[in-house]
C-alpha cells in the first residue's frame, strides 16, 4: 500500500502522520518494523533491502520517506518497479512539505495509486473553525472577535497559534478566551518585526529598515497601520529613555515587564534629542498621509531616510 501526505501545512500533515504511526504500533506491537527513511539520500538497494528482509513477526511494515523528491536516482528507480509495491500487504509513506512540481513524474503516479491528502495553508473561516477546535480541545472558547484578534496577531502558522492557544487555555485555566488576553500574553508577529526594523533604524542601517518596512507592505500591511505601530514602539522608547535621563525606576513607566526589556536596548541607543524628533517627524508624516500630501509607502520610506 502507498500513502502520500504533502502540502505546505507541515503541522496538519504531522498530525496526520502521527495518526497513522500511532494506529500501526497499536496493531503492530513489537515495533521493530516501523522505519524512518531519510528519502534525500536515501540509496534504491537500502530501501529494496527494508521492502524484502521477511519479519520475524510476521507483521506489516510501516517505511516513512521524507523529502524523497529531491533524489532523483531514487525516484527513477522506484517508479521503474513501483508495480510490485501498489498492492504489497506493507505500507510505504511518503511525507513531504516542499513544494512539488505539479508536472514530477513521481508526484503523478502517487496522486493516481496511493492513498493521498494534501495540506495546504488555512486562510479564511478554514482557519477560524480550527482555532476554535484547538480551543475546545484544551476544554477553552473563545468569541469571534477573540478568534479573529488571535489570527491578527500569529497568522496562519498553526504551530504557533497551537502554542498561543495552548498557552491561552493555561492562563484562563481552561476557560474563556477574551482580546484582552490575547493581547496581554501573546506577541503580534507585526510587532515583533517592528521592533527588527526600529533596531535597524537604531543601527543606522536605512537600507535594512526600508527592505523590513517594504516587506511588510508586500505582505498587506496597511501604511498606517505599520505607523501606528512604529509610534507605538518609539512612545516607548521615549518613555524610558526619559525615565533612565531622570535616573528613575522603569517600573514607573507601566510598562508590561516583556516591553521594558526589549525597549531598555533600543533606549540607550539613541540619543534623547533624536527621539523627540523622531517621534515629531512621526506626527507629521501621519499627517501627510491622512491629507493625501504624501503617498503612504513614500511618506513611509521618506520618514526612513530622514531619520
Amino acid at each position: 500500500m502507498l500513502i502520500f501526505l504533502y502540502g505546505p501545512d507541515s503541522y496538519r500533515s504531522r498530525q496526520k502522520l502521527k495518526e497513522i504511526v500511532e494506529h500501526y504500533e497499536e496493531t503492530h506491537k513489537s515495533g521493530l518494523n516501523l522505519r524512518y527513511l531519510d528519502g534525500k539520500n536515501l540509496d534504491y538497494a537500502d530501501f529494496k533491502n527494508e521492502i524484502q528482509i521477511t519479519s520475524m513477526f510476521k507483521e506489516k511494515k510501516l517505511l516513512i520517506l521524507t523529502d524523497v523528491f529531491s533524489n532523483q536516482e531514487f525516484k527513477d528507480n522506484f517508479l521503474k518497479n513501483s508495480k510490485k509495491l501498489i498492492n504489497s500487504e506493507d505500507v510505504v509513506l511518503f511525507y513531504e512539505t516542499k513544494e512539488i512540481p505539479k508536472n514530477n513524474s513521481l508526484f503523478s503516479f502517487l496522486k493516481k495509486q496511493a492513498k493521498s491528502q494534501e495540506f495546504q495553508l488555512l486562510s479564511g473561516q478554514k482557519l477560524r473553525n480550527w482555532v476554535k477546535k484547538e480551543l475546545a480541545e484544551y476544554s477553552a472558547a473563545a468569541d469571534s472577535a477573540t478568534v479573529e484578534k488571535l489570527i491578527e496577531y500569529v497568522g496562519s502558522d498553526l504551530w504557533g497559534l497551537s502554542n498561543e492557544i495552548r498557552k491561552l487555555a493555561s492562563y484562563k485555566n481552561k476557560g474563556k478566551i477574551e482580546t484582552k488576553d490575547v493581547e496581554l500574553l501573546t506577541r503580534s508577529k507585526t510587532e515583533t518585526d517592528i521592533f527588527k526594523t526600529i533596531d535597524a533604524i537604531a543601527s543606522k542601517n536605512k537600507k535594512q529598515a526600508l527592505r523590513l518596512i517594504h516587506k511588510h507592505l508586500e505582505k498587506g500591511d496597511a501604511p498606517l497601520y505599520l505607523l501606528s505601530m512604529i509610534t507605538f514602539q518609539f512612545r516607548n522608547i521615549l518613555l524610558v529613555k526619559d525615565l533612565l535621563e531622570k535616573g528613575k525606576s522603569l517600573k514607573l513607566s507601566q510598562l508590561h515587564p516583556y516591553v521594558i526589556s526589549k525597549t531598555y536596548g533600543l533606549a540607550q541607543r539613541f540619543a534623547f534629542g533624536d527621539l523627540k524628533k523622531i517621534y515629531r517627524n512621526i506626527f507629521q508624516v501621519d499627517y501627510n498621509i491622512k491629507t493625501g500630501k504624501s503617498d503612504p509607502q513614500t511618506a513611509l520610506d521618506l520618514f526612513i531616510a530622514e531619520i
